[in-house]
């Protein structure tokens, strides 16, 4: 048996297509971050080939190389945990610790929204934060680097200590290439 059509999705436009086109594609943070994947959808297969490195975000629009087909990014919604604080101070401390293990947080007045993990949890729970198991969709920080280009997207740590460990010099990069590395002729694995 044949697989339907596949559209393959090489370009983000800058605003949206007029008049705007009624296809969407939900998609989970995880898949977002992905620049090559192919995704099933009721309209066939949709591979997404788009330079390395590439986030998308909601509200994203995509184009095949023709400019025949043209999908909207929507955040689907995932498994996820609010946390919030009975007080903002707690709330802020939570989200020190988990930016100290550079956890992908969404950040809110209200609340942080995290992917689920049970240690984690423990830990947040601990700190007195109340943890509720939502399906909700979740758009984490891009982070301090990523508006910039990727040869300024570097920050290094000098030695220092942290109360529970120490840091050797050793630089961080924001990486750049996706770490899937098939074209688009190879097989990919559906999410």
């Amino acid at each position: 048996m044949s697989r339907p059509p596949r559209y393959t999705l090489t370009d983000r436009l800058d605003q949206p297509p007029q008049p705007a086109p009624s296809h969407r594609l939900a998609l989970t943070a995880a898949q977002r971050q992905r620049s090559r994947s192919r995704l099933e959808t009721p309209e066939g297969d949709i591979l997404l080939y788009l330079p390395r490195g590439t986030v998308l975000q909601p509200g994203d629009w995509l184009q095949d190389a023709t400019g025949q087909y043209q999908v909207q990014i929507l955040p689907q919604s995932e498994q996820v945990y609010w946390v919030t604080a009975p007080t903002p101070l707690l709330l802020l401390r939570g989200a020190y610790h988990l930016g100290n293990r550079h956890v992908p947080l969404e950040v809110s007045p209200e609340g942080l929204r995290l992917e689920p993990d049970p240690v984690l949890k423990a830990l947040l729970e601990q700190l007195g934060l109340h943890i509720e198991e939502q399906y909700s969709p979740f758009q984490p920080e891009t982070g301090a680097y990523g508006s910039l280009v990727p040869s300024q997207a570097v920050h290094t740590h000098s030695i220092h200590t942290h109360s529970a460990h120490t840091h050797s010099a050793h630089t961080h990069s924001i990486r750049t290439q996706s770490p899937d590395s098939q074209s688009p002729d190879s097989p990919l694995s559906y999410p």
